[in-house]
């Protein structure tokens, strides 16, 4: 993930390298989810060992078998709850007034909840008891520093969080009969008291490594429940007592332990983990050697080679953030070096980056939240996926190699190449546990299955550099070698890399939990149905052609405002909440409108994704802006211009299901492949503003208004925007300078 790949590239030299600490310090300034603690000591070995503990029952529950659903994630969420508040610092030493603003809200809320629960808990000596203890635990989280306080420190009140945090799941895992079965139906007062704790901890654990944002979501979904009889109109509903909302929350498969940290402890954390374990055997290194062998000798070669480089690694990439500064550090000043300006690299490493999670065959943790949520399964799941994640790069590609020819640039020196069978002899060995994955997907063995032999082959195949060595082989790097110490290592890394998704699915679980029990997502999509209708009426009552139909106005409008609320809601929040979240709510909305439910999963798939090179808060392309010295707005800016194929993929496949293959007919999928393509070039020159010559502003207006048309399935749109394509890219144009 975050670790740097071994510095022996010998396809391209950058014209300056980074330290391993200021790539560092760039993960930990814009990825939240890598903000580690420096730690020493004895909290050092004991993070340590509970870390390799996770990782290694992981390991065996997926080649071994898993316990039942509730077992397993409650510990699962057993050592995350507790690693969190000891691996991840509190957010400064010395708190600023947003902070204490920040505290004082949350702390506020959970006196409300827990005076709702001790007024509803029957009297006696336990309850008050508990009631002292969570006024104690809730004064803990304001942010009462001593002056000078390190924040990189383990303090007493982050071992109690830890304490608490991982209570409340044991306390489950250990009654587990008691409650599940003994009183099914009927929980015991403590298991109230546990909820409450369960409730404040996994919102501060989600503060802690996530920020605020996604832990308001949370707090406003149990106002929500609760407040239900107090709203106006549509948001309306009977409205639960806090015992019904704890309850709902904490027992059971519909709240904290449900869909979102099932599927991460039983999917996402063991692809972490293989991600972590196979970079440090050096497969991020032969993904840039064999990019740089593909892509070196084009037009633009360097920046082609980011653009290849960072798909084959987002691939086994959990994070956008860390995929862009790893190939970054690489690719970057190469892209420089070679003529690009800053801005432009920057933006085209953050785009390719986050295009790994959406691209076969491995994507993103999201990807095995879908083949939960929509119950298809992940071999089908990789080939809907292809047609997509191909037009992402495909106009990529396209931007890089036009700017590329505008510029006048060449590719890469043949000196600065590897040899495909030099690259091949050292690095052989670490295509087959990829390669063995890979096929048990597509062969419908279970995706935490296909995990476990990755990494089982990993560690293994890792000690072929050191076995030709001793026959004499001295071409292949044995420092990737997993020996012991390295793979106490990558399982700690890999533990901590996981804990972050971890805590923002439990607190995701909030949303889930109340969609199931107030019909919420039920109530947004009528909310966006009705609006969409709205404003497709009004805009029909100007209408003077009379070539326009409500029900298709409606549809748009109805995409225009999922994609808004998909790119708002995934501001600074990982990918694979931000899914879940408008998986829920949001993409009902669209199958009122009759889209496939495929379609709808991976229109929010996409624009959640695209939250993370979207200004203000393009976390992606703020670390490029890093790496490549330039201004982060101007470099978030041209990345979301740069995944613009993402942007219109997604109504592409709404309005041609046929590309995801759901209600395929070739005519449908030829149509909107080629025209797809034409509007894609189109808009890619018209951003660049070069084709063959430099472009005029109505060249540019035409190509734009154009590519558009060129989306839509509609064969007088189809025809009216290819021949304005056409009419600009085939035309002799004079070279003159553009408008």
């Amino acid at each position: 993930m975050t670790n740097t790949p071994p510095r022996d590239h010998t396809a391209a030299q950058p014209d300056h390298d980074y330290s391993a600490d200021e790539l560092e310090a760039l993960v930990r300034e814009y990825d939240s989810e890598s903000n580690f603690r420096r730690l020493v000591g004895p909290t050092a070995i004991f993070v340590t060992i509970a870390s390799v503990i996770l990782s290694l029952f992981h390991v065996y529950t997926a080649g071994f078998g898993l316990l039942n659903e509730v077992m397993h994630r409650t510990i699962h969420l057993t050592f995350v709850m507790g690693l969190i508040f000891l691996v991840f610092p509190r957010k400064r030493a010395q708190p600023t007034p947003r902070l204490w603003v920040d505290s004082l809200l949350f702390a506020a809320f959970y006196l409300y909840i827990l005076y709702d629960l001790v007024q509803a808990l029957p009297p006696s000596g336990l309850k008050t008891g508990f009631t002292v203890v969570m006024l104690i635990l809730i004064a803990l989280t304001l942010p009462f520093n001593r002056k000078g306080a390190n924040p990189e420190k383990v303090a007493l009140r982050d071992w109690i969080f830890a304490a608490f945090g991982a209570g409340f799941s044991a306390y489950l895992a250990i009654f587990f009969k008691h409650i599940f079965i003994d009183n099914v139906g009927n929980p015991p007062e403590p298991v109230y008291m546990m909820g409450l704790v369960a409730i404040i901890m996994t919102l501060e654990a989600t503060r802690r490594t996530m920020g605020s944002t996604l832990a308001y979501i949370g707090v406003a979904c149990l106002l929500y429940a609760l407040v239900g009889p107090y709203l106006p109109g549509i948001l309306a509903h009977r409205g639960y007592s806090i015992t019904r909302i704890v309850n709902h929350l904490f027992v059971g498969t519909e709240g904290i332990y449900g869909v979102a940290v099932g599927v991460v402890a039983t999917y996402v954390f063991h692809f972490v983990l293989f991600g972590i374990l196979a970079q440090m055997s050096g497969l991020g290194q032969l993904f840039i050697d064999l990019a740089t062998i593909i892509a070196g000798r084009a037009s633009g070669g360097s920046a082609k080679v980011s653009v290849v480089s960072s798909g084959f690694f987002g691939m086994i990439s959990g994070s956008p953030i860390a995929n862009t500064v790893t190939t970054g550090a690489f690719t970057i000043p190469l892209m420089k070096k070679s003529g690009f300006s800053g801005r432009f690299a920057g933006a085209v490493e953050a785009s390719a980056s986050c295009g790994g999670q959406v691209t076969p065959p491995i994507m993103g943790a999201s990807a095995f939240v879908m083949t939960e949520m929509l119950g298809i399964p992940y071999n089908e799941l990789i080939l809907i996926a292809i047609v997509p994640a191909a037009f992402h790069y495909i106009a990529i590609l396209l931007m890089v190699h036009l700017e590329a020819k505008k510029l006048g640039l060449k590719g890469l020196s043949k000196d600065k190449i590897p040899q495909f069978g030099a690259v091949l002899a050292k690095s052989w060995h670490l295509f087959i546990p990829l390669g063995v994955m890979v096929a048990m997907l597509l062969m419908q063995y279970t995706p935490f299955l296909a995990a476990f032999w990755g990494i089982i082959l990993t560690i293994v195949f890792s000690y072929v550099p050191l076995l030709m060595r001793m026959l004499g082989n001295t071409t292949m790097d044995t420092s990737t070698v997993l020996t012991p110490p390295r793979l106490v290592q990558g399982f700690e890394d890999g533990a901590k890399f996981a804990l972050a998704i971890g805590a923002a699915c439990a607190c995701v679980g909030f949303l889930l939990g109340m969609t199931t029990l107030t019909g919420l997502g039920f109530k947004f999509s009528a909310a966006v149905v009705q609006l969409a209708h709205d404003l497709a009426t009004f805009v029909i009552g100007m209408d003077f052609t009379g070539m326009l139909s409500e029900n298709g106005l409606a549809l748009f409008f109805g995409l225009i405002f999922v994609a808004i609320a998909c790119i708002v809601m995934g501001a600074g929040i990982p990918t694979t909440p931000t899914y879940i979240i408008l998986a829920s709510i949001a993409a009902p909305a669209l199958m009122e409108f009759g889209v496939p439910l495929i379609a709808t999963h991976f229109f929010v798939f996409y624009f959640g994704v695209l939250a993370d090179v979207t200004p203000p808060v393009a976390l992606a392309a703020y670390a490029a802006a890093g790496l490549a010295r330039s201004e982060p707005m101007t470099t978030g800016t041209t990345a979301f211009r740069l995944s613009m194929g993402k942007a219109l993929v997604p109504f592409m496949f709404v309005y041609a299901p046929s590309l995801l293959f759901v209600d395929f007919t070739p005519v449908e999928f030829v149509t909107a492949l080629l025209s797809g393509l034409l509007g894609v070039l189109a808009l890619s020159s018209a951003y660049i503003g070069w084709f063959r010559q430099n472009l005029f502003l109505w060249h540019k207006i035409a190509l734009t208004v154009g590519g558009l048309f060129l989306i839509s399935t509609n064969w007088i749109a189809i025809t009216i925007g290819a021949v304005l394509v056409l009419a600009v890219l085939a035309r002799p144009m004079p070279r003159a300078t553009p408008a």
